[in-house]
This record gives C-alpha cells, structure tokens and sequence, in this order.
C-alpha cells in the first residue's frame, strides 16, 4: 500500500494494491496491521456507502463533534468524485484549509481523514458511490455541517450543484464556531 501525506497534518491519501488479469483485479481496501504501519490507528465501527445519481451533487460539509468524532476512511466504489477535507480544529495552523483528492473506481485511491476535520465531496459523474468507513458511530445529535461554498473549496465545476436541505441551509465558516481544538503536543 502506497501512503501519500498531503498538505493537511494526517490526512493521507491511500493506494492499495490491486492484482489484476483478464477477470479483474483483487485489492485489499483494508488491513489493520498495514495502516497502523503508516500510523493510522483507527478502529472502524461502521461502514457506509452513499450512491449520488447526478453528477454535481455536492455532499457536505460534514462533521461529527467530540466526543462523538470520526476519523473517516474514504474511497469510491463506482464513478468518480472529488473528495474534500477542511481543517476545523481551532489553534491548528492549517485551520480553514482544505485539500482536495480525485477518488474513482478507476484510480482505486482512498482518503484518510482524521477526527477534526470537515468532510464532503462532489460527484464527477452519475452513478457515483462513495464508501467510507468510520470509527464512531453515526450521532444525530453531534452531526454539524458547514456550507460547502464558504471554505474556498475549489470544486472544480460550474452551474449549480445538487444539494439536500441539510448542506443548503449549513452554517457559513466564517460563523462557525469549531467544537474541536487542536490537541497539544507537550
């Protein structure tokens, strides 16, 4: 498994492995012992997977507050996306930023995103599914979300984009306050 850190402190972008002939390939999407090599330490309680039927539907910002956060490990099962992550940890030197990675059934990428930080992508194509899994449960009540447009995300698409009511009416970023706080490293 190839393991590329990005500009966003232990959000890792993952290539496994994939064994390929005339019927296919064979990869393994997830091996505990191989990311705790890489220092990811998460242990995953739940897996979804989320299918988007048009191209442009936007999907978060999403988050989970502590104590009930998730780590997230992403990829896509069909189709193609771009998928994002934005630093909402307050005192991190990056808080605000974001990166964004192209993740699609073809390319086989994962995106690893750690507690603190906002999550969302967008759909390249109809017919996408992400899958993800997470290291706490799903909490109505410490589900956050942040509007999609007001981070500076390059999305990388023009005209409107498919949203639910939920990510339509989010809390612009530069009113939101974070329940997350960088953790000291003394």
């Amino acid at each position: 498994m190839k393991v590329t850190p990005t500009s966003l402190p232990d959000v890792l972008i993952l290539e496994p492995a994939r064994y390929g002939d005339s019927r296919g390939f064979f990869s393994e999407s997830w091996n505990k012992a191989r990311l705790a090599e890489h220092g990811i330490e998460a242990e995953f309680v739940q897996d979804n997977h989320s299918l988007s039927s048009a191209a442009n539907t936007v999907r978060g910002l999403h988050f989970q507050a502590p104590p009930l956060a998730q780590a997230k490990l992403v990829r896509c099962g069909r189709g193609s996306l771009f998928d994002v992550a934005v630093d909402i940890r307050r005192g991190s030197p990056t808080y605000g930023k974001w990166v964004g990675v192209d993740l699609s059934f073809e390319n086989g990428k994962q995106l690893y995103i750690p507690e603190g930080y906002a999550h969302g992508f967008i759909t390249r194509e109809p017919d996408t599914e992400i899958i993800y899994k997470c290291n706490a449960y799903y909490s109505p009540e410490a589900d956050g979300a942040i509007l999609w447009n007001s981070c500076g995300v390059d999305w990388g698409f023009s005209g409107s984009p498919e949203l639910s009511a939920k990510d339509a009416d989010a809390m612009p970023f530069d009113r939101f306050e974070s329940p997350f706080v960088m953790e000291s490293s003394t």
